[in-house]
């Protein structure tokens, strides 16, 4: 296992404002080119060396299993002994990440569910977001801020895209379109956040939220630090986000693939 932070991604939730998606799967296993969500938000951890994932599972929690022991076992070559059924891999081409898939309820809670993965986050700082946004972030200088303030928590403060594509002038005429610009002001809760073990403490069970307890508490508390990320973040909220991050990925250049 990897001596680096430990990182959780809630995964459980129903994706109800995606729901032609999330009807037969979770929402972290939307897919974005030909990899779920998921993939995506580990890939973007993984480069910079957080490779040991505990994944909050719930709605549809099986489906995610099934992806990554597929992954495990089908990714790369085998060698089938037709006689006695064995099957050897070979040269096997799948990530090298410690994967802990714990179910944590179908209704609970966000901050619920962290405190279901507590036996495997009391042991130093951790990190955690959500399994529906994707970001060009450098996950390790967000951790290097946390401990530089002394602070409980650290979360990552973003600027949301505009609803709408926004219109560029030149005197009075229009000289192009952008599509979702992110807006000049305003900050949101954009995941990619950094806590310390004794924060599980504060979370009173299931139906505690994360949101509109935990990190409320933590603030009252002046305990809660906000690292601002001014660069690519994007959420997969509609099949409008879903969309526009496919067609981002299809440009060969998306922002957020961050890894070789």
């Amino acid at each position: 296992m990897s001596s680096r932070p430990k990182v959780v991604i809630l995964a459980g939730g129903r994706g109800t404002r995606l729901v032609e998606e999330t009807d037969s799967k979770p929402k972290p296993m939307v897919e974005i080119g030909d990899r779920p969500m998921l993939w995506h938000i580990m890939k973007i951890y993984a480069a910079h060396s957080f490779t040991e994932f505990c994944i909050a599972l719930g709605y549809k929690g099986h489906l995610i299993k099934r992806y990554f022991f597929d992954e495990m076992q089908l990714t790369g070559d085998l060698t089938l002994e037709t006689a006695n059924g064995q099957v050897s891999p070979r040269q096997r081409t799948s990530e090298s990440w410690t994967i802990h898939l714990r179910d944590t309820g179908m209704e609970t809670s966000t901050g619920g569910r962290v405190k279901r993965l507590a036996p495997l986050l009391r042991d130093g700082t951790f990190l955690l977001t959500y399994g529906d946004g994707v970001a060009d972030i450098r996950v390790d200088e967000v951790l290097a801020f946390h401990r530089s303030h002394g602070r409980l928590a650290t979360l990552t403060a973003v600027r949301p895209p505009a609803r709408f594509g926004g219109v560029v002038f030149e005197g009075d005429l229009v000289k192009e379109f952008i599509e979702k610009p992110q807006i000049g002001e305003g900050w949101i809760n954009g995941g990619f956040m950094v806590f310390e073990p004794a924060v599980l403490d504060m979370i009173s069970g299931d139906s505690a939220s994360l949101e509109s307890q935990l990190l409320e508490e933590l603030a009252r508390q002046q305990q809660l630090a906000a690292y601002r990320h001014e660069g690519f973040w994007q959420c997969m909220d509609t099949v409008r986000d879903r969309l526009l991050l496919q067609r981002l990925w299809e440009s060969g250049d998306p922002a957020w693939k961050i890894w070789q």
